[in-house]
């Protein structure tokens, strides 16, 4: 217990260290107002003070039976709140336009490996249950968080309704997966159901986030309403893209890696898989969708290249050569989005009723879903719960959402997407329990 204490110390000691030094290096330097431009030297500290505490608040997290990500969210809203108790040293952050693009890089190799796991194969096993769960478990979900925007933000336009309900229709795969795997239920039938709904319902987000993501934009562009032309242009836009990349994708990948393999450098599965996913996420953007669009369909496209299907001695799935890139940028997405929250909006009576009931229009919207479970003896229940946990995808939303004006004003605000984090830490703390309760019960049966 004491040598528990003493690490702890030690470890507040070095953050305040670090704070200094960011601090000192960075004052006025890492893109605060009057700076001369970014210093490499408050860079190389700031991102030691936010891996660092990644590390840390994800620690805290397993010990309690809580997913990494939580951590990593949590510890960017302490760090990026210390201002209101006089440590103002961590303020550089930010607005470090360099950590930013860390940040963006990272949730583009996040939807890479999002879309690495996901099976287009096993999608189609489980079939009509899954299709049928992630077709409620958006719908619902969607219209739910449309509601509560129109109720709490009467004066906001229609379409910052529209994309908080878009912010709800997601699962994260992620932390789903990785309950039921801790719980030795993977291979059941209601985990593959699970499992394969989130994936789709994943890919039916991705293309309500690229829709209204490109309506927004052209209203910005043409400062009026788009026709019902130009709405369907966009819808059939984002489907046809991650349909033609997946299908390119199949056709094309082997051919471009046999011709990679011939170069004989060394790590040219990873290069060459990296170059595919920062392309196809560079076309995303390309033609008005969002990067993430890309990468995940880049993703969908690779999952199953190994060192074997080059010819190699050598085996070892892609997922496991990225997964050290993953370990540095990811962190960087989910501790930037903490730092963003101002937990002052959290003494305001009616932020935090907004986000209880968008928490509530989320975990009711997932319950849904349960409906579309076909066949005898399945635990419909259960299905509903594991679809709850909104994890990075609804972050990666709002953050999308943050990005985006309508008359000079933010579709996510502020005070919003602090809302917005609260919904996510909600589900995101209570799957992993009401799961564990839900399959020990049925074993008890």
């Amino acid at each position: 217990m004491k040598k528990q204490v003493l690490r702890l110390a030690l470890l507040c000691l070095g953050f305040v260290v670090a704070g200094w030094t960011l601090n000192a290096f960075g004052s006025g330097s890492m893109g605060a107002p009057g700076g001369h431009g970014t210093t490499v030297a408050g860079v190389l500290v700031a991102l030691v003070v936010i891996l660092l505490g990644a590390k840390i608040g994800g620690a805290c997290c397993n010990r309690f039976g809580q997913p990494e990500v939580l951590g990593e969210l949590v510890i960017g809203v302490v760090i990026g709140n210390l201002f209101l108790v006089g440590l103002d040293i961590f303020e550089p952050l930010k607005t470090e336009s360099v950590l930013e693009i860390f940040a963006e890089i990272g949730v583009i190799l996040l939807l890479f490996e999002v879309g690495l796991e996901s099976r287009l194969g096993e999608m189609m096993k489980v079939g009509l249950s899954a299709l049928l769960v992630a077709t409620l478990g958006v719908i619902t979900p969607f219209f739910l968080g449309w509601g509560v925007g129109a109720w709490f933000l009467p004066e906001s336009s229609i379409f910052v309704h529209i994309f908080l309900g878009a912010t709800l229709t997601a699962t994260s795969v992620g932390i789903t997966a990785r309950v039921l795997k801790d719980l030795n239920k993977i291979d059941t039938k209601e985990a593959r159901i699970i499992l394969g709904a989130a994936v789709i319902d994943d890919v039916m987000g991705l293309i309500i986030l690229a829709v209204f993501s490109g309506i927004i934009i052209g209203l910005g562009h043409a400062g009026e309403g788009l026709s019902s032309a130009g709405i369907l242009w966009i819808v059939a836009k984002a489907i046809l893209f991650l349909g033609g990349a997946i299908l390119a994708g199949q056709l094309a990948y082997r051919p471009l890696f046999r011709i990679a393999n011939r170069l004989r450098a060394g790590g040219m599965l990873l290069i060459s898989s990296l170059a595919i996913c920062f392309t196809a996420a560079w076309l995303a953007n390309l033609v008005g969708l969002a990067p993430i669009v890309g990468a995940f369909a880049a993703g969908l496209v690779l999952d199953e290249v190994q060192y074997n299907d080059l010819g190699m001695a050598k085996k070892q799935s892609l997922a496991e050569l990225l997964r050290p890139i993953g370990l540095f940028l990811i962190p960087i997405f989910f501790v930037y989005m903490g730092l963003k929250v101002d937990i002052r909006a959290f003494g305001q009576s009616q932020i935090i009723v907004f986000a209880l009931i968008l928490t509530a229009a989320a975990i009711i919207g997932k319950q849904a879903s349960a409906f579309g479970v076909l066949g005898k003896g399945m635990d419909r229940f259960a299905v509903g719960l594991g679809m709850i946990p909104r994890g990075e995808v609804g972050l990666i939303f709002a953050n999308i959402g943050a990005g985006l004006s309508i008359a000079g004003q933010p579709v996510i605000s502020p005070d919003v997407f602090s809302a917005v984090v609260i919904m996510v830490i909600i589900t995101t703390m209570i799957t992993p329990p009401v799961l564990k309760w839900k399959f020990s019960r049925n074993d008890k049966a």
